[in-house]
């Protein structure tokens, strides 16, 4: 049945999200998978029963598909979102929106004028992880939140992505890459962000593939590789990040929230689960999870879109809130290039919390 009018949907899709939560649910029915070279499409369509592998434009022209779940490359999300709405589907797409605000709102005008819904990565904020640590935030346990900080260091994907090029070039680097998880997430705490403060560098001129059939083979890079930044909030809580693909080693929490209370300690945005612990004085102590969608993985915010349909409320992994983390990252970076703060011109609603157990 469509997914506009019952139960079931019908995605089309492709890569590693099948083996997570996608195949063998009531909610959608993954019917096909496609790819630029088709023997990758059919390669992962002999794993399932029932899906079969297509070209890129019968999975556009295929009657049993209602939502494309775009994983393409971040340089082609804009483009491929514009063709699935165009096709009359809804589009889920990885991280980000696309590779710059301005094609992102022509993916978000699209699915207006059309009546489709956009939902976009991640959904790692809809575990118990980000949202237990929410519902600390909300109840008031940590007093008013004035603070927040997050903290992603690596010393680069290269090291282990067989064809790592595109994490460095525009619209890769560690801000557009793994900035979504984090910002998502104090988007999710702490509100949407007002007006942004940075500065970036790039230590290194070249990088090296260090595994894989070209591993050895060096490369440019042509992006900010650390980018510092404070993020002001609507609500006045001021956020401190740090997205770095240059740190070899560190001894930094993923994201800390500071309360005129107490502080809660989240566990790392890109998973689903993991510790919160909550400082109250004189002790830190853990907090039992109470909200968030348990024991699931990527393919959770599809699940969440295909379930807000057929109930005729929001989606929470949406387009507003990814073209608005986007915006975000984009000012940061300007306000790094400018040496100055730049104003954030997009907002946001937060989305509602996930029950525990997702609803």
């Amino acid at each position: 049945m469509s997914l506009l009018w019952g139960r079931s949907s019908r995605l089309a899709g492709g890569g590693s999200w099948l083996r997570w939560t996608l195949v063998g649910l009531t909610e959608v029915d993954v019917v096909a998978v496609a790819d630029l070279l088709p023997e990758r499409a059919e390669a992962v369509a002999e794993q399932y029963r029932g899906v079969r592998g297509v070209s890129v434009d019968d999975l556009l022209d295929a009657t049993d598909v209602d939502l494309v779940l775009n994983l393409t490359i971040p340089a082609a999300h804009g483009e491929v979102a514009l063709a699935a709405l165009g096709a009359g589907k809804h589009v889920y797409g990885e991280k980000p929106l696309a590779a710059t605000t301005a094609e992102a709102r022509e993916v978000l005008t699209l699915a207006e004028q059309k009546g489709l819904r956009v939902g976009c990565a991640p959904d790692t904020v809809l575990g118990t992880g980000v949202q237990t640590a929410r519902a600390v935030v909300d109840s008031g346990g940590i007093g008013t939140p004035f603070a927040a900080s997050a903290f992603m260091t690596t010393p680069g994907h290269e090291r282990w992505h067989p064809d790592p090029e595109f994490y460095y070039r525009p619209g890769g680097g560690p801000l557009m890459d793994m900035g979504p998880y984090y910002l998502s997430a104090l988007v999710t705490l702490l509100g949407p962000v007002a007006r942004v403060v940075g500065m970036s560098s790039a230590p290194r001129a070249t990088r090296t593939v260090g595994s894989g059939p070209r591993a050895g083979t060096r490369f440019p890079v042509d992006v900010a590789t650390h980018v510092s930044g404070v993020l002001e909030h609507e609500g006045g809580a001021l956020s401190t990040v740090v997205m770095s693909f240059d740190v070899w080693a560190a001894e930094l929490p993923r994201i800390e929230v500071y309360g005129t209370e107490g502080t809660v300690s989240v566990p790392d945005p890109n998973g689903f689960d993991g510790p919160v612990r909550l400082y109250r004085e004189p002790e830190w102590v853990d907090v039992v999870a109470s909200a968030g969608y348990r024991e699931t993985g990527r393919g959770c915010g599809v699940v969440d879109m295909a379930r807000a349909v057929t109930a005729g409320r929001g989606h929470r992994a949406n387009g507003e809130v990814a073209y608005h983390v986007l915006d975000v990252m984009e000012s940061l970076l300007a306000a790094a290039a400018e040496r100055t703060s730049v104003d954030v011109r997009s907002r946001c609603s937060r989305p509602d919390g996930v029950p525990l157990g997702g609803v």
